[in-house]
């Protein structure tokens, strides 16, 4: 017994550093990781939102222009195994809160604080509560933003908004998807001058009008996404996303049901009464329909609808539903170039003179 005991202690011990290996050379992480999504609040509720995972890919941190390479680094972004129900502990402000993930390894825990928490980005601290590896201290600092007082919120789409990504083309999505990294992707010409001027209209220092970032991507592009707002310059902002996807899955990148953008944008809108929200699209897929029922939801509480025009000709039924957004009183701009919608914007108000000249 002792002889067969230690034969398979060794054949453990052999399978564990095989396994660790190919771990490395997959640039995996076995090791349970928590990641904290940015969370937004107001005065009296704080989301916090994040994903535990028993296994997912490391940090990129070169970004090279090698299409194999860029492949290879987006498929690892799809090899996750979420830590299901994980036990874990929030700290906001001193106060330790304690909540478990949902299946997927997914949390969205809503804290009520006793004080108003202090306007622009704040720390939250988020701990793996398992027994099993209380050995070390697994954790993720993230952030929460609080916006100061302002007139007006800005809610966005990504992909073909603002990030070209060639959404109705199947192919040509999956070829820049794939292909492509957070570093040679192209956002549209003149987009970040736009949003810069819209997140800083009557402002100053970094307390910005807050941009929600609002996508049917899933959360596997979150790190992707990140870096490049980071590179590119655009507002510092929360991103919802969409339902995290397996490796078998991932050829369906972005083909969530939309529609559950709308309760995403339900949410923000709730949360900031005292806000009117722009918000921004394009006729890809089917944001003129979600900002339409967002419109007819909340009467008076959408200032402004932007339409980017993909492709090279104006979509008859975007134009149409648009129509629809205005007899609302909306203000509404269907624009292929984005020096359109600087010049609207600042036709309507959201945009002086003197930022637009200058």
């Amino acid at each position: 017994m002792k002889i067969h005991s230690e034969y398979k202690e060794k054949k453990n011990s052999l399978f564990q550093k095989v396994k660790r290996k190919i771990f490395f050379l997959l640039r995996l992480n076995n090791n349970p990781v928590i990641k904290v999504y940015h969370g937004y609040g107001n005065d009296e509720k704080v989301i916090v939102i994040g994903h535990v995972f028993k296994l997912s890919p490391f940090p990129r941190k070169t970004f090279r222009s090698n299409w194999l390479v860029n492949l290879f680094s987006m498929l690892r972004l799809f090899m996750v195994r979420p830590f299901a129900n994980a036990k874990i502990s929030i700290e906001w402000q001193g106060i330790i809160y304690h909540t478990r993930a949902e299946d997927d390894g997914f949390f969205r825990y809503e804290i009520c604080p006793k004080i108003p928490p202090n306007k622009g980005w704040q720390k939250v601290f988020v701990r793996l509560e398992e027994d099993a590896y209380k050995i070390r201290v697994i954790q993720c600092i993230g952030e929460v933003y609080i916006p100061f007082p302002s007139q007006h919120g800005f809610i966005s789409d990504i992909d073909d908004t603002f990030l070209i990504s060639h959404s109705a083309r199947l192919r040509r999505k999956l070829y820049v998807l794939f292909t492509k990294n957070a570093h040679s992707r192209k956002p549209f010409k003149g987009v970040v001058h736009h949003y810069e001027l819209l997140a800083g209209h009557n402002r100053f220092g970094d307390n910005c009008n807050p941009f929600f970032y609002v996508s049917g991507s899933e959360w596997n592009l979150y790190s992707l996404i990140i870096e490049f707002s980071r590179v590119n310059d655009l507002p510092k902002g929360i991103f919802l996303l969409s339902t995290l996807k397996r490796l078998t899955q991932f050829w369906k990148s972005g083909s969530n049901d939309l529609m559950t953008k709308f309760t995403r944008i339900i949410r923000i809108i709730e949360a900031f009464p005292h806000l009117q929200f722009v918000l921004l699209g394009d006729d890809s897929q089917i944001d003129v329909n979600i900002y339409f029922s967002v419109v007819k939801h909340f009467p008076g509480k959408v200032f402004a609808v932007y339409i980017r025009q993909v492709g090279k000709t104006k979509n008859t039924e975007t134009e149409e539903r648009i129509k629809e957004i205005e007899s609302h009183g909306v203000h509404c701009c269907y624009f292929k170039y984005s020096a359109e919608a600087v010049i609207h914007s600042e036709k309507i108000g959201l945009i002086a003179k003197s930022e637009l000249l200058g």
